[in-house]
Formats: C-alpha cells, structure tokens, sequence
C-alpha cells in the first residue's frame, strides 16, 4: 500500500479505530489522508446550534490536526455533517463527497467503521464508503477494512441476521501503541473512566488482546470486506 484513506465518523474515531495502524503505516512510507463525516459535539445539545459552539468546534479541530501530526498523517478534511444525525442526510449526498476524495487522492486501502457498529453516523458512513468505493473499472481502492470502536462496535448486539465484529485481519502495532494513547490523551475530554469501554485501560487492553490472539505483543483487529488481488 501506498496511499490509504481513513474515513472515520467523528474525531477520536480515527485513533480508536485504527491509530496504531495509522502511526506504523506512516513510519513505512505510506502516504495517509483522513476525512471526518461529522462534526462533533452538536449532539450533545438539546437542539443542534453550531454557532452556540463554534469556538468549541474550532478547538475540536486543532486536536484532531495536533492528532494527525502525531500520527503522520499527511492531510486531513472536514465534511461537517451534523453529529449522530447522519441517518438525516441522504445517502449519496455522503457518498458523493468520499467519491470526490477518491478522485483526487487514489487510495488504494480505506479503513472506515463496521457496518453493524451501534452509532447510527458509523452505520451511515460504512454504507457510503463502500458504495463510494464500488468495484467500478478504474476504482483505485483494492482492499477495504472495518475498524472496531469500543463503547460503539462492542455495544451493539446483532439481530436479524446482523453479523457481529469478528475479525480476520491483524496489525501488528507492537512499538506504536504508545503513540496511539498519547493521541488519545488529545481527545482526553472524550475519554472516560474505567471500566467504561472508551477508557484509556480498556483500548490498551483491547491492544494486548487482539495482539495475543495472533501471538504478538500489541495488534488492531479488522473485518477485511474486499480485497483485489
């Protein structure tokens, strides 16, 4: 892989989900973009009010370029969608915006979220990303990954023929899982305490786990959907 996109719902998605993997990617040489869908922290009030908050929006996004930095990831945007409301907008509308970054930047891997994650804007933008990266002749994207992210992937329990997060691909992130909790402590006002899921004890601990199960130190877990060899 030379050229990967992350497209990760909200910030602290992108190093909750796969950080590790970002930072040990970015130390190979591979050039790494990550686009944002949503906006953050406009769910949280009664009724949505970007101006209300804006400074707080801005500051959002300083950490998630601050993120990015520490990561190594070359350029990050911000479609701005509003925040766990995603189910509001119509589908080809978030479809045509990661289309358009296709465009320009031909990816050749995408991690997004898992399909059958409990967040209804995760939901949402791995739906889109798989239909923006269709196997068209011509499509640049040969593999796509689904990424777990606890409090969210993990709270969801299936039905209806719904599958669960089991994961068949591995990352070995021994030697960067340090980077991806300094990262995490950017986004420190989004992380809770112990034994909440989005705890700094749980994501190591989910790292040691996943590292276990495929007899190394650290890993990420991912669900591969598509590969093209």
């Amino acid at each position: 892989m030379k050229k990967v996109l992350v497209v990760a719902a909200h910030p602290d998605d992108e190093v909750l989900g796969c950080g590790g993997t970002i930072a040990k990617l970015s130390s190979l040489g591979v050039e790494i973009h990550l686009l944002i869908a949503a906006e953050g922290l406009t769910s949280r009030q009664d009724s949505r009010n970007r101006n209300k908050i804006k400074n707080e929006l801005e500051s959002l996004k300083k950490k998630t370029k601050k993120i990015s930095k520490i990561l190594g990831i070359r350029n990050t945007e911000f479609l701005e969608f509003p925040d766990n409301r995603m189910d509001s907008i119509d589908r080809i509308e978030i479809t045509k915006k990661i289309e358009e970054k296709l465009k320009t930047f031909k990816a050749e891997a995408i991690f997004t979220h898992f399909p059958n994650d409990l967040n209804v804007d995760h939901r949402r933008l791995a739906e889109a990303t798989l239909t923006a990266a269709r196997p068209l002749p011509g499509q640049s994207v040969k593999k796509i990954y689904y990424f777990e992210v606890l409090s969210s992937t993990n709270w969801n329990f299936p039905v209806h023929g719904q599958s669960s997060f089991s994961p068949n691909v591995y990352f070995d992130i021994s030697g960067f899982l340090e980077k991806k909790l300094s990262a995490l402590k950017v986004y420190d006002s989004e992380m809770r305490n112990f034994p909440h899921s989005r705890s700094y004890k749980s994501i190591e601990s989910l790292a040691y786990l996943r590292g276990s199960t495929v007899g190394v130190s650290c890993a990420e877990a991912f669900v591969l959907a598509r590969e093209i060899l």
